[in-house]
């Protein structure tokens, strides 16, 4: 970690306050012991018994990425549970991710359902956030994501869902970064300045229908096994190789290929942040790489300038841009969340609650 993010800060023994925070978090997130071991055997008990007589017994999200495949390899393979696997299509699925989900699923034998978005709504949405200038890129697609997810659950009356969300890999995140994908208030604010078409079909939720659902009616309970285990993703990359034929898509989160641009272009010459000090910092953290491996991998370009290049013209003519105009959102002067109407300040009320609820060691 550096100081190119402004919210990222240094004590006098060089430690900055997301390891800091990470750290902390450890206890409350992290089970890969007995107690671990425990947890997984009594959620897999509890799955197994809620499933008798249905068709599934759990929800799980497949990507096409490392975490969501091996979770569903570890599922299916070692404890016997019947999934419903949900894709949510936004639009940038890259071709590795395409064929690793159905290679999955195929040797697997699990039902997929896949949520297909209608483009020219994905597109026009995607287009106002780049219009905005803000950071928080991804937000159009996880907002998408998690709706889905609720909207399948309550479909099909499945009332878990698993995660492939782990803290090994993901557990550092600057304070103020981004902004909460679920905050519908912002979402609209943003669309309703630099929308082109009314959104008919897209599948919003708003944060309070969000909370309804899921902390009143209960409708969906989320577990992330990875945490109950000593998941290493090189490890689980290499089962998928050996065992699925897996295509490697390159870094984290490349099975998009706008996440890719927005990770490897926009962030770093927009905000000038490299994303890629996030991910080091949590495999640093987690015990599965060391900190001067870490540096070395820094040390590489991001992406050669040839494949910039290519994904600008890429993403420019999928959005139905030009690359000029594409290069002209990417380095206009970034807008920070806050300028546009939001709902921040509830979501900040309900990230305190868990966090004082974290520290007297009640997990919701």
């Amino acid at each position: 970690m550096d100081s190119s993010n402004p919210s990222i800060v240094f004590d006098e023994s060089g430690r900055c306050n997301c390891c800091k925070d990470s750290i902390e978090r450890m206890p409350f997130e992290l089970f890969d012991n007995k107690i671990g071991k425990k947890k997984l055997l009594n959620l897999i008990g509890l799955l197994r018994k809620n499933g008798k007589n249905k068709k599934y017994d759990v929800l799980i999200g497949l990507s096409g990425g490392v975490d969501s495949a091996y979770l569903a390899h570890l599922i299916v393979t070692k404890f016997k549970l019947r999934p419903l696997a949900v894709h949510v299509d936004g639009g940038w699925n890259s071709s590795s991710a395409v064929s690793n989900i159905e290679t999955i699923v195929r040797s697997l034998n699990i039902d997929l359902l896949t949520y297909v978005v209608e483009w020219n709504e994905m597109r026009d949405l995607q287009l106002s956030f780049l219009k905005s200038s803000v950071l928080n890129q991804d937000i159009p697609q996880d907002h998408l994501f998690f709706s889905v997810l609720y909207s399948t659950a309550i479909k099909y009356k499945i009332n878990y869902f698993l995660s492939g969300v782990n803290f090994n890999s993901e557990n550092i995140s600057p304070p103020e970064w981004g902004h909460p994908y679920m905050d519908l208030t912002h979402i609209k604010a943003i669309h309703k300045e630099f929308g082109q078409i009314h959104l008919k079909t897209f599948p919003f939720m708003s944060l309070p229908k969000y909370i309804y659902l899921s902390r009143i009616l209960k409708k969906l309970h989320v577990f992330k096994p990875l945490n109950y285990i000593n998941y290493d993703k090189e490890k689980a990359l290499s089962l998928l190789k050996f065992k699925y034929k897996w295509v490697d898509y390159g870094a984290k989160h490349h099975e998009s290929r706008f996440t890719k641009f927005y990770q490897e272009i926009y962030l770093p010459k927009k905000f000038n942040f490299d994303k890629r000090r996030l991910h080091l910092s949590s495999l640093i953290v987690s015990s599965q790489i060391t900190r001067s491996e870490a540096i070395k991998e820094l040390e590489k370009p991001i992406l050669a300038a040839s494949e910039v290049k290519r994904d600008i013209r890429f993403i420019s003519k999928k959005l139905g841009i030009s690359s000029n105009e594409l290069e002209t959102l990417i380095t206009s002067k970034p807008i920070h969340h806050s300028d546009y109407k939001n709902f921040i300040s509830f979501h900040k009320f309900i990230f305190l609650m868990r966090k004082v609820l974290r520290i007297i060691n009640i997990n919701i």
